[in-house]
């Protein structure tokens, strides 16, 4: 009789500032979101557009502070959410991260198979000190991201990674 393999969690979490940055992306997206219902709300309600029940045009204005409502709720619980399932982990032939929100996602990348290891810092992750390694393969599902990283640990993981690619390659020629 065979007991069904679990995949255990990889070891690390990224940093708590994470957090923090996926915060303010939302809320940034949600201003966005924000500011065209406004509009919305604005032009519907000057014009009496006919192509809304009168019913919804007379409440048109609920709309602006009910987008307000659902980014600020999302800014606030879901980095939460994020923080406690995304992970990753590095061994000496595998990169291991784990991902999702409702449905979990695994992927295990050979370091073998690496092709290229980049490191990036968008203007809010500099602001934190915060980095993402992407690390690309031939393959699409391969290929996977680490975000929300100090800068320090990206750098070093990046240049490592390449480093140990470019040897397992060499080995393999």
């Amino acid at each position: 009789m065979t007991s069904a393999m679990r995949l255990r969690p990889p070891d690390n979490r990224v940093s708590p500032r994470a957090m923090v940055q996926w915060g303010l992306e939302y809320l940034l997206g949600w201003a966005i979101a924000f500011g065209l219902a406004v509009g919305a709300a604005a032009w519907i309600d000057a014009s009496r557009w006919v192509g809304f029940p009168p019913a919804l045009v007379a409440r048109i204005w609920w709309l602006p502070p009910l987008v307000a409502a659902l980014g600020v709720v999302s800014a606030l619980v879901a980095p939460v959410w994020r923080y406690r399932v995304h992970r990753w982990e590095v061994s000496s032939d595998v990169i291991y991260t784990r991902a999702g929100w409702f449905n979990r996602h695994w992927l295990l990348v050979p370091v073998s198979r690496i092709q290229t290891v980049d490191t990036e810092q968008g203007w809010i992750e500099r602001i934190l000190g915060l980095a993402t390694i992407k690390i690309s393969t031939a393959s699409h599902e391969g290929s996977s991201k680490v975000a929300g990283l100090p800068v320090q640990i990206a750098v070093r993981l990046a240049e490592e990674l390449a480093g140990r690619a470019h040897d397992l390659r060499d080995d393999a020629t």
